[in-house]
């Protein structure tokens, strides 16, 4: 088997996400044969260095021995089973674990399929949390430029008009507050004020204010000081409005602590946690909320009462070994100190994109490096051009728009890091406009 006859068949019968199929007339996709560590490799033995972490869920590497093991121990036992009426020992082990590391008052676990999912989860059980209490609240706030997925729910209290614009007259009405317009404790500031005058105004309408902490993703990898956090829990526990911390992107480990809400010192209503949750395994994601949310639903049989969602996957044995397995690793291998080494490094290596020319910012968040290029119209797809150069050295880079980041399994080495940034840089200046 060779790419050409992998992507001719793929392209006979896929449609692939977030991707404009009409493209591949004339750009080639990469079929990928395996993976080791950082690497991935095509079927003609290219290799590439995965910088995004295969879309931000890889923590430990392709195909991680120790990953697979447990993963391969699990099938022997037990594949999957209906989590209604049933439970098994991995999905107890791991809530028990998660409830643990989680911040303080987070006490019981519900778990989906993926992120967009648990974003629902998390939507219906704000809403029906204050409906149990009787209170009418059909309202959510999220911050400007932020993303939390693309069902519908998520998809409405996201605010990215590439992904949100087309689908307005199927969303749900939400409303937004301005995010913080820089990584300044004044910023934040400012735009706590703003969102505390939406408050004055509107609280005993708003179920929940959702917020992707400290770094908003596919809004263009913005970043934020953690005081914004702080102040916004503040002002939800005064005016009495949920607090949803989305941590599918950040959490575990990547702002440099293991969620990133321990850098505002705050537990949130919700915390939603995917993505690496499995190490880039499996698909699962887990909503972690209180006692008190817990409460509202505990009581004899009602369903107006009740907390009637499901997934036909949730809870999968599976998925849930990879998890295990992915904390067993962070017990045990000092990740997030050793993760601090590597972001000294990232820090170091972006010094050298300050002074470019065309590039308007340079941020960076723990383990997330964002480069945001200005002057480029978008119809000269700067971002695509860039990844391609990129993949030509051997480096997999996939631009928001004329923001270039890097997002790179936590196993990344000093050289490794060397020809992702060396490769960004040749791809800026070569860029022919």
């Amino acid at each position: 088997m060779n790419n050409s006859e992998i992507s001719a068949r793929d392209l006979s019968v896929l449609w692939h996400p977030c991707t404009q199929m009409k493209d591949h007339e004339t750009i080639p996709l990469v079929p990928i044969a395996k993976g080791e560590g950082v690497y991935l490799e095509d079927f003609e033995g290219n290799r590439y260095i995965d910088a995004i972490s295969s879309w931000w869920v890889n923590l430990f590497g392709h195909c991680n021995p120790y990953i697979n093991q447990k993963i391969k121990e699990q099938l022997d036992n037990l594949e999957h089973v209906i989590l209604a009426g049933f439970t098994h020992e991995g999905i107890v082990r791991l809530s028990e674990r998660l409830v643990k590391l989680s911040p303080k008052g987070l006490t019981r676990c519900f778990y989906a399929d993926n992120g967009s999912s648990a974003i629902e989860v998390a939507l219906k059980m704000s809403y029906h949390s204050h409906r149990n209490a009787g209170k009418e609240k059909g309202l959510f706030v999220s911050l400007s430029d932020s993303y939390h997925g693309e069902t519908l729910g998520a998809l409405s209290v996201g605010d990215v008009a590439l992904y949100k614009e087309t689908y307005e007259p199927l969303l749900i009405h939400s409303l937004q507050t301005p995010s913080p317009k820089d990584q300044s404790i004044e910023a934040a500031l400012e735009a706590a004020t703003s969102f505390e005058e939406l408050l004055r105004q509107r609280s005993e309408e708003i179920a929940a204010l959702i917020v992707e902490p400290l770094l908003q993703g596919a809004g263009g990898m913005k970043m934020y000081h953690p005081v914004f956090l702080s102040e916004a829990k503040r002002l939800c526990e005064q005016y009495g409005v949920h607090f949803i911390a989305d941590e599918i992107l950040v959490g575990f480990g990547r702002t440099g602590s293991m969620f990133a809400c321990e850098q505002s010192d705050i537990t949130p209503d919700f915390l939603i946690l995917s993505k690496g949750l499995t190490g880039g395994y499996l698909p699962l994601s887990v909503v972690l909320t209180t006692e008190e949310v817990y409460g509202s639903f505990y009581c004899d049989y009602n369903p107006a009462r009740s907390f009637l969602h499901s997934h036909s996957y949730t809870g999968n044995a599976l998925a849930c070994a990879a998890a295990n397995a992915t904390l067993d690793i962070f017990e045990s291998e000092n990740v997030i100190e050793n993760n601090h080494v590597t972001i000294a490094l990232i820090a170091e290596a972006l010094k050298r994109f300050e002074t470019f020319p065309r590039v308007k910012e340079v941020r960076q968040c723990g383990m997330v490096a964002a480069i945001e290029l200005e002057g480029f119209d978008p119809s000269q797809r700067i971002g695509l051009k860039i990844h391609r150069y990129c993949m030509s050295k051997g480096v997999l880079i996939r631009p928001l728009g004329s923001v270039v980041y890097v997002m790179t399994p936590y196993i990344i080495t000093p050289e490794e890091l060397s020809v992702i940034f060396t490769a960004i840089e040749e791809a800026i200046f070569s860029i022919d406009v």
